[in-house]
């Protein structure tokens, strides 16, 4: 679930990102002087709540993610081509306003997107939001409008049954949640759900064994990794994004300057977990 950022932090991410970004460059056009190949990459936004307000400023990201990227879907991932960068487009929550407004942008440009639904919860309010959350007023889509979706551009994924925070559950009510969300979902839209994207971005080790086994193909977390490195990958990272983000702060999340912040987190824990 994504939150607002203090302007003072989201700064600083917005001008270590940038940092970041141009050591990246530089690297790379290294590598390339010296006759040395450069890998591809892929960055996966995901969006939760896109209100009408926002539908244009979500138009000129998209316009962005066709101009400086190639769209693909996580569901069905082409080799990456050296050089090349990748995107995907994924929305949490399964909101009316999605369908309102981004869909016919995302039509209009032919961009894929996956949307992760939690089927307990269809046609309801999103209460788990915080109060004084805009979200929490929006609405939940429904089944009949799920099924209606053009199925060659829109993939559904998993988000659990209810939307739980995983690891505060014992193993067997997870199990419950990721089983009957997948079961459900299928025997909804007659088709196989193979993915899946982790409520709160909230996982741990034994839960992605039980994403294993319950059957999904790949999970996402809200870690803001490149995306798709490795042919057997299970777990993906993918970078929060929102309509109302600034222009350069969009680019530097679309082109991946902000995958330093998982370090970041990591090295807080470690110097925490001394103290």
């Amino acid at each position: 679930m994504a939150t607002a950022l203090r302007p003072p932090l989201r700064l600083l991410k917005l001008f270590i990102s940038a940092l970041f970004w141009g050591c990246t460059c530089w690297w790379r056009w290294a590598r390339r002087l010296a006759g040395k190949e450069v890998s591809g990459s892929c960055v996966i936004l995901y969006y939760h709540s896109i209100p009408a307000e926002s539908r244009e400023r979500f138009a000129g990201q998209m316009d962005k993610v066709v101009t400086l990227t190639r769209p693909i879907k996580v569901d069905a991932v082409p080799p990456l081509r050296p050089g090349l960068s990748y995107s995907a487009v994924t929305f949490d929550d399964a909101f009316d306003n999605v369908f309102d407004n981004a869909l016919p942008e995302l039509v209009k440009r032919n961009i894929p997107a996956t949307v992760f639904v939690s089927p307990g919860l269809l046609g309801q309010p999103a209460a788990w939001w915080p109060m004084g959350a805009r979200e929490r007023q929006e609405k939940i889509s429904t089944a009949e409008r799920l099924k209606q979706l053009p199925a060659d551009l829109i993939t559904i994924g998993s988000h659990t049954l209810t939307h739980p925070k995983l690891p505060t559950l014992g193993a067997a009510e997870a199990e419950r949640e990721l089983s009957l969300s997948k079961a459900q979902l299928e025997d909804m839209l007659k088709r196989k759900v193979s993915i899946f994207s982790f409520p709160y971005g909230a996982f741990d080790k034994n839960l992605v064994g039980l994403c294993q086994n319950v059957g999904y193909e790949r999970v996402f977390t809200t870690l803001p990794l490149l995306a798709f490195r490795e042919p057997a990958e299970f777990v993906t990272g993918r970078v929060g994004v929102e309509p109302t983000d600034w222009g350069f702060e969009f680019y530097l999340k679309l082109v991946g300057a902000y995958r330093w912040l998982p370090y970041a987190f990591s090295i807080k824990r470690l110097i925490l977990g001394k103290t």
